[in-house]
């Protein structure tokens, strides 16, 4: 039976591996510095203290959570010859991305329900996005990640794993460590591609259904009204494409394309939780000023200190 599997890395290459150690490095740092710093000034600033701002936090702590289920292996892996994970570390990678991703899935849905409600009902914000429901929606969304990583993960344990253990990658995907059992793999698959396709795919035409809605909503209204909700709604959007685009090329496209398997990878685990602070921070306004207040209380309270 395995007890380890081997994963063959981003590159073979001693030169390229310590250009991609350093690479990575820093890009894991931004992604710590840059969403808890969201996180932070979110709960320290009152005039943050909404609905949006709220799930919007639930978001940066999630990616946080995200990219160190990956990067920290990954970045280590590096700097050593034989990148080598144990079978239940490998489990534990499938659960945390799974259970990760999943309730990503339903925060970014929830952020567009704000947005509907916000844009759309604005007279009725209040009463639908109270304080109780936005702990509904948070709570929703971890117990839904939870039921898909369990799903997931069952898939795995019951696969029997005799002889190969090198996985063509830096961590544990579930499609490719499904491909080592030594069974037929095909039923496998398609209830992989069910699962974690279907719920990708529900969620994704969901956003785009409610952006639509949005959008139509806005072009009614007058400009100096809409630029500001236009503004957000940008950031918005970008974020779920980014999101999105790779998970529906890595688990619900029905032809995979190996060439940019890895590069779709490295893209929604490490490139995306850096780019979603990025964005919300500098087209946000609120988030902004929020942030000088923050630097300014620091540098006051370091001088009387």
């Amino acid at each position: 039976m395995v007890t380890e599997f081997i994963f063959m890395g981003l590159s073979n290459s001693q030169e390229l591996q310590i250009f991609l150690f350093v690479f990575f490095l820093v890009f894991y740092v931004g992604i710590l510095f840059g969403n808890l710093l969201i996180v932070i000034t979110v709960a320290c600033d009152s005039h943050l203290h909404s609905p949006m701002y709220f799930l919007l936090a639930n978001l940066s702590l999630i990616d946080l959570c995200l990219s160190s289920v990956t990067a920290p292996k990954m970045i280590a892996d590096f700097c050593s010859k034989h990148k080598v994970i144990s079978f239940k570390g490998c489990l534990a990678q499938i659960f945390l991305l799974h259970f990760f991703c999943g309730s990503e899935l339903v925060i970014l849905v929830a952020m567009a329900f704000d947005r509907y409600v916000a844009i759309c009902k604005p007279l009725h914000y209040p009463a639908i996005m109270c304080g109780n429901a936005c702990v509904g929606i948070v709570a929703s969304a971890w117990g839904t990640g939870l039921l898909h990583a369990v799903s997931q993960l069952a898939f795995a344990v019951n696969s029997p794993f005799c002889g190969p253990n090198k996985i063509d990658s830096f961590y544990c995907d579930l499609p490719r460590v499904i491909k080592l059992a030594c069974t037929d793999t095909y039923r496998l698959d398609i209830m992989v591609i069910a699962n974690s396709g279907v719920l990708t795919v529900c969620s994704f035409i969901l956003l785009i259904i409610s952006y639509t809605i949005i959008l139509m909503t806005i072009q009614h209204r007058p400009s100096d009204r809409s630029s500001k909700a236009l503004s957000t709604l940008t950031a918005h959007i970008t974020v779920v494409l980014l999101f999105f685009g790779p998970c529906i090329l890595i688990y619900a496209w029905p032809f995979p394309i190996k060439s940019l398997d890895k590069f779709l990878a490295v893209f929604y685990s490490v490139v995306t939780p850096l780019l979603n602070p990025i964005i919300y921070t500098l087209r946000n306004k609120d988030m902004k000023t929020a942030m000088k207040c923050l630097r300014k209380w620091n540098v006051n309270f370091r001088v009387k200190s």
